[in-house]
C-alpha cells in the first residue's frame, strides 16, 4: 500500500486584505504584519503591539484583573456576559485594552493598547476605567503616556455607562496635561466613534498608521446625512494628515524609533516637560483635583 506524505498548509498562508497577495504567515510576522507588496498594515493583537513597541522584556501590566459585569442585564441574541466570555476565550484577554508600564529607548512610559479582536475593541466601562487608571498612574508618577487606539467605538451593551467613559478618560488627560506631561496617541485601523471623539484626539502628538480608517461614523452614514458625495480617502490617515487633523503618518516598522525620538525630544525640550518640573506640577495638580471616593476594583 502506497504511503502519501500529507502537506500541511493550514494557517501557513494569509491573503492580503488590500491587494489579494498570498503571504507566508512567518514572513508576515517578521515584517510586523505588513504586506510586502502593497504595504497594507494588518491589525495586531495587543500583546504583539506591546512586543514591537517597547524595549524587550520591559513591560509590566497594571490593572490586568478588571473584568466587565452586566449592569444593564443586556439581552440580545446572546447575553452580554456570554459575548464577554467568548471574547476572553478567543483572545486570551480579560478586556479590550492592555495597560502597563515599560520602557522605550530606556525611558519609562505608561502604555495602553487596544485590541480590536475583543468585541471590536469597543470601549465599555472597564476599558474606560483601565485607560483612566493608566493615565492617572502616569500623572502621579510624572511619566508620559502612549495610547494605541483601535476601536469601533463605545460598547452599547452598556448603554450610557459606555458613553460616560468618554468624559472620564478626557478628564484624566486634562489633569495629565496640566501636570506638563506628554501624551502620544497612535491611531490604528480603525479608530472610530466614541474613542475618536475622546482620548484618541487629545494627545499632544497624534500619530496614525498608513491607510488607517479614522473618523466618528461610517462614510455611508455621513453621505446619507449631508446628501453629498465624500472625497476619495475621506477617512484615511493620509487625508487626515493633509487636512491638519493628525501630526504624522508612521509606518509600523518605524514606530518604535519614532516614539523613542519623540520621548527623547520631549524629555529635553525645556522646563515645561522636564522630569523635575513635571513632578512638581503633577503634585500641584493632584492637590487641586476634587476629592472623590476611591473607585472599587469591581466595575
Amino acid at each position: 500500500m502506497a504511503h502519501y506524505r500529507r502537506v500541511q498548509t493550514e494557517a501557513q498562508f494569509r491573503k492580503c486584505d488590500s491587494c489579494g497577495e498570498t503571504l507566508f504567515v512567518n514572513e508576515l510576522d517578521k515584517a510586523f504584519s505588513v504586506c510586502k507588496i502593497c504595504g497594507h498594515h494588518f491589525q495586531l493583537c495587543a500583546w504583539r503591539r506591546i512586543e514591537i513597541s517597547l524595549d524587550p522584556n520591559s513591560f509590566q501590566e497594571i490593572n490586568g484583573n478588571l473584568e466587565s459585569l452586566d449592569p444593564l442585564e443586556f439581552k440580545g441574541k446572546r447575553s452580554y456576559l456570554e459575548r464577554i466570555k467568548e471574547a476572553q476565550r478567543k483572545t486570551g484577554l480579560k478586556e479590550a485594552v492592555v495597560c502597563g508600564i515599560g520602557t522605550i529607548g530606556g525611558g519609562k512610559v505608561v502604555l495602553a493598547v487596544m485590541d480590536f479582536q475583543f468585541i471590536g475593541g469597543s470601549m465599555g466601562s472597564v476599558v474606560g476605567e483601565k485607560i483612566t487608571r493608566a493615565i492617572e498612574h502616569s500623572t502621579a508618577n510624572a511619566l508620559p503616556v502612549i495610547i494605541f487606539c483601535c476601536s469601533g467605538g463605545a460598547r452599547m451593551d452598556e448603554g450610557i455607562l459606555s458613553l460616560m467613559q468618554m468624559a472620564k478618560t478626557s478628564a484624566a488627560l486634562y489633569y495629565h496635561d496640566q501636570a506638563g506631561l506628554l501624551c502620544i496617541t497612535v491611531l490604528t485601523h480603525p479608530t472610530l466613534a466614541g474613542v475618536s471623539a475622546s482620548y484618541a484626539f487629545l494627545g499632544d502628538i497624534i500619530i496614525a498608521e498608513p491607510k488607517a480608517m479614522i473618523g466618528f461614523t461610517g462614510a455611508r452614514v455621513i453621505e446619507q446625512t449631508i446628501k453629498k458625495k465624500l472625497p476619495e480617502g475621506f477617512q484615511e490617515s493620509e487625508f487626515q494628515l493633509r487636512h491638519g487633523q493628525i501630526d504624522m503618518v508612521v509606518e509600523r516598522k518605524n514606530m518604535h524609533e519614532m516614539l523613542h525620538k519623540l520621548l527623547d525630544f520631549a524629555a529635553g525640550g525645556g522646563a515645561a516637560r522636564s522630569p523635575v518640573a513635571a513632578g512638581e506640577r503633577a503634585a500641584a495638580v493632584a492637590k487641586s483635583k476634587p476629592k472623590v471616593k476611591k473607585r472599587s476594583k469591581k466595575i
